[in-house]
């Protein structure tokens, strides 16, 4: 006999998960979409299996805000072992190299980490998701296939040294969107002379989530056990993700404009942009953009059942 169909239900709202060790993104937000039987779940940029932490899961009509958590700036803590490099840049690669670690100091550690602050040019590792012709470098990276990568820019905002041993450093990193932790820890390897790779890494927040209160799989597992209710109270609304943008109130005529698909004239604003939209009652209505004509345009809507 076949099994029973999942009775799946509309949840709109985020979790932001600490995502375990061992899970891909997509592994950890299936298990959770499953938990909730949600009808429809993405996540905001993928970790590493070997990573832990922040990994924003978003449910429902906060689908809509998914793609302006991709493009958020980002914090990471890393260990890294000095001395080896491998495939992957990371512990799960096999070595390709040991060579003697140099006796450090604090002002040698500095003086290279300097180099890598601010904008920088980073070649994304063959152990990617990136495509080629159309196919993922991770898969070509399997089949003992490299390929030529063009340099991309990325910001490193802040990089520190928390602590460090004979073959490790502890390094905070906060930077741009599409950074590769695995490729800033074997470039600041090699210019130490010795190689790197990252053994250890961990999301610590990425905008507007800076210091957040994530959520363990085992939590969840429990609440799943107490119900949908239980589940429900750790969702965050949708609009939580935007709280670093400019907002906008609509009185209840433009409010029903807008919902509308119509541009609407807010005197006031000052600048263009993007804004978070709220409608009479403090209900959220979604992303607007601000026009150079003064108007407030729709771009990301939420239906009123996802008010927040």
């Amino acid at each position: 006999m076949s099994k029973p169909r999942i009775q799946r239900r509309d949840v709109h709202g985020l979790i932001l998960l600490d995502k375990p060790m061992g899970y891909t993104s997509n592994q950890a937000l299936q298990r959770v979409k499953y938990l909730f039987k949600a009808r429809k779940a993405g996540h905001t940029g993928s970790l590493d299996p070997l990573a832990t932490g922040l990994l924003p899961l978003c449910f429902g009509e906060a689908t809509k805000v998914s793609a302006f958590l991709l493009d958020a700036d980002k914090q990471y803590r890393t260990v890294c072992r000095l001395g080896v490099t491998t495939t992957t840049a990371d512990a799960e690669g096999e070595v390709i190299e040991t060579l003697p670690v140099p006796e450090l100091d604090d002002d040698r550690i500095e003086a290279v980490l300097d180099r890598f602050r601010g904008p920088i040019e980073q070649v994304p590792p063959m152990y990617s998701a990136l495509k080629h012709q159309g196919q993922r470098l991770y898969d070509l990276a399997r089949k003992g296939q490299e390929v030529e990568r063009a340099s991309r820019p990325v910001t490193i905002h802040q990089l520190h040294c928390l602590a460090r041993t004979a073959d490790t450093l502890t390094l905070d990193v906060s930077c741009s969107k599409g950074t590769y932790i695995r490729t800033l820890v074997e470039d600041i390897g090699r210019a130490l002379g010795c190689g790197a790779h990252v053994i250890e890494l961990r999301r610590l927040g990425l905008t507007p989530f800076d210091a957040p209160r994530m959520v363990t799989l085992e939590q969840i597992e429990a609440l799943a056990e107490q119900g949908p209710e239980a589940l429900d109270a750790v969702l965050h609304p949708a609009d939580e993700a935007l709280m670093h943008w400019p907002e906008v109130r609509l009185d209840a005529d433009s409010a029903f404009y807008l919902a509308q698909g119509q541009a609407v004239f807010v005197p006031g604003l000052a600048r263009t942009g993007w804004l978070r939209v709220y409608g009479p009652g403090d209900r959220f209505m979604g992303i607007g953009e601000l026009q150079d004509d003064g108007k407030v345009a729709p771009k990301r809507l939420m239906i009123p059942s996802n008010s927040g």
